[in-house]
């Protein structure tokens, strides 16, 4: 397996470089130069297995030039073995055939730990085989930041660096990400918005001398090896529910576009999956894109779902390289427009095809409140902010006849409710409480870092804090 840039400089490059590199050297993300199938007989036995095995067939497509079949299982045991419950990914009925799969049971109660603790295990065989160090820098609209400082700090030479919007993310995120200090571990509050903080990082990235000089990786989804664990999940929920005999759609909570992206992912690689329904915030760039063809970037506007306030969905880029059969100077070009200008479109023949397979929609606070009640109501199950956008738009699917109500649909549930304590009181008098082993976060010490919306003072701040290098 080789990988190249959806902006086309770079091509040929192993998974090592790929996972070390983060982002392209042309600003571009990088993909698989082409896609691993699984076989109806290979699915058959994978659904047998439990999650850390479903995992490493999957990993093992896109890291075997890399890394042994053994030594991934190896990475693969460690990376679960510190998830709470017997079921590292529940499946929940909530009625009509449709379920929440519950992926907060790592140990910052987010989707994002499927990928980052695996992610932060094999940064360091990759760092130690090649006797180096490396500094991560990545940026949070909430759950990516308290994952990611988690899984990498103490982790030998290695530090980490975390951009977060100054008072953007839920007082729970802020909690988890501040009170992990230890030697190497940074949060950085930023005063702008999520979209600033992934600017600063592409900025940064871009600066081909820095990164060369900090030895600069990333752990945000446009990190190819962030997308990969994310697969998993997909394909051991669909063999609950009878996949590959059976067709299966999920919906996605989604904003930076990475989480749906894994589910198209599976899907190429031969989970039959049968719709992918995009569920969005009130800042919903990519609705408008599904419903117009065009992705017209607006203000965000803060609201009770914080981790979807982005109206720069980096991800779409893989998609984008697909759409135009992988045409990197096409991606590029609609790119630097979108820098410019703030949209780009494309024909109404590709949405026709994109409708074929997604379906998007959309939910204001109000919506949420009213969503977070009516599954309280039915099925005593508390959801968070975010997921009730995914299972409001599953509704809203069966209501218009969209699926037909033999295929599941599986609503991807990307945080335990207690991390938005606020929003889930107002819509059912109730507070979530925060697991036993943290009940005592809002009261630990806490530690972070300040800096400027700006690109220079990010890598000085980098520069006068990094350890190694």
């Amino acid at each position: 397996m080789k990988y190249l840039s959806t902006r086309g400089s770079q091509n040929n490059l192993s998974y090592d470089q790929v996972l070390l590199q983060g982002l392209a050297k042309d600003g571009g993300l990088f993909v698989p130069s082409s896609w691993p199938e699984f076989t109806i007989n290979e699915l058959k036995e994978m659904s047998k297995l439990d999650y850390a095995e479903i995992a490493c067939r999957i990993i093992n497509k896109f890291t075997n030039e890399n890394i042994s079949f053994d030594k991934l299982s190896e990475i693969c045991r460690k990376t679960y073995q510190n998830f709470h419950g017997p079921d590292i990914a529940p499946l929940k009925e909530i009625g009509d055939n449709n379920y929440i799969l519950e992926l907060f049971n790592g140990p910052t109660w987010a989707f994002k730990d499927y990928a980052m603790q695996f992610l932060a295990n094999d940064f360091e065989r990759a760092l130690e085989a090649k006797k180096q160090s490396s500094i991560i820098l990545g940026a949070t609209s909430g759950d990516t930041g308290s994952a990611a400082l988690h899984a990498f700090s103490g982790k030998q030479n290695l530090d980490i660096f975390i951009l977060f919007p100054k008072g953007r993310v839920s007082a729970i995120q802020e909690a988890q990400m501040t009170s992990i200090i230890e030697n190497g571990a940074n949060a950085v509050q930023i005063d702008g918005d999520f979209d600033d903080c992934q600017e600063i990082v592409k900025s940064i990235f871009n600066d081909i001398n820095f990164r060369d000089k900090v030895n600069l990786s990333a752990i945000n989804s446009i990190n190819w090896a962030r997308v990969i664990p994310q697969i998993v999940y997909y394909f051991y929920s669909a063999f609950k529910l009878g996949a590959p005999n059976q067709k299966i759609s999920f919906s996605v909570p989604t904003g930076n576009f990475g989480n749906i992206y894994a589910g198209w992912c599976a899907k190429k690689m031969g989970l039959p999956i049968h719709r992918l329904i995009c569920a969005s915030n009130k800042n919903n760039i990519l609705s408008r894109f599904f419903d117009t063809g065009f992705m017209t970037r607006k203000i965000v506007e803060p609201s009770i779902s914080p981790s979807m306030d982005i109206q720069v969905s980096s991800n779409f880029e893989r998609l984008l390289f697909e759409i135009y059969d992988r045409d990197a100077f096409k991606v590029k070009e609609d790119l630097e427009k979108f820098k410019l200008e703030g949209v780009y479109s494309v024909t109404q023949e590709k949405l026709h095809a994109l409708k074929k397979l997604f379906i998007s929609y959309y939910l204001d606070d109000d919506g949420i409140l009213e969503e977070i009640k009516r599954v309280y109501s039915n099925t005593k199950i508390i959801i968070d902010p975010h997921t009730a956008c995914g299972t409001s738009a599953a509704k809203t699917v069966r209501q218009k006849n969209k699926i037909d109500k033999e295929i599941p649909i599986i609503s991807l549930a990307c945080a335990n409710p207690c991390k938005f304590p606020d929003a889930v009181y107002k819509s059912i008098g109730i507070k979530p409480a925060l697991p036993s082993e943290s009940k005592d976060l809002i009261s630990r010490q806490r530690h972070s870092l300040s800096a400027s919306a700006d690109a220079l003072a990010i890598k000085s701040l980098i520069e006068g804090k990094k350890r190694f290098i």
